[in-house]
């Protein structure tokens, strides 16, 4: 196998895994990993425009999450509302069990954070990141995330 076949690979693999345990972790909280995403921008940047959100996710492609929103409203966990001062702008928000369920969903993330930390000691993790920046950078998700480093 060439190595950048076993990469390719391997880092699906990785993703897969770490989706599959996450989704795992999330499903007694009723959201997917994509979901558990919106909920916790906008706790953590909210509110936030449905065009905002588009532009810090990373795990959805494209510029429209409409879909993605329409559940998570659909779930009672967030609020949309239509700004008075121009009709156009819809603004997002969580609501009180929104609210609950993104602190539940820091609790998750917490522990597979915990995870990855205790598996990642003895590596170095700068160059496996510096690799993959160099691999995403210039592409939709690698600058969703580029915008979500830069408002830290």
């Amino acid at each position: 196998m060439r190595r950048a076949e076993h990469l390719r690979f391997a880092i699906l693999a990785a993703q897969r895994e770490g989706n599959r345990l996450l989704a795992q972790s999330l499903k007694p909280l009723g959201v997917t990993p994509a979901q558990a995403e919106v909920l916790r921008l906008l706790q953590q940047r909210g509110p936030l425009s449905l065009n905002g959100i588009g532009q810090l996710l990373v795990c959805e492609s494209g510029s429209s999450p409409s879909r993605l929103v329409d559940r998570v409203v659909g779930l009672g966990l967030v609020d949309r509302r239509t700004a008075a001062e121009d009709r156009r702008h819809v603004e997002l928000t969580l609501t009180p069990e929104g609210e609950r369920v993104a602190t539940a969903i820091a609790g998750v993330e917490h522990g597979l954070y915990a995870t990855l930390d205790t598996v990642a000691a003895d590596h170095d993790t700068d160059a496996l990141l510096g690799f993959l920046h160099a691999f995403v950078d210039h592409l939709p998700s690698g600058e969703a995330l580029a915008r979500r480093l830069d408002e830290e």
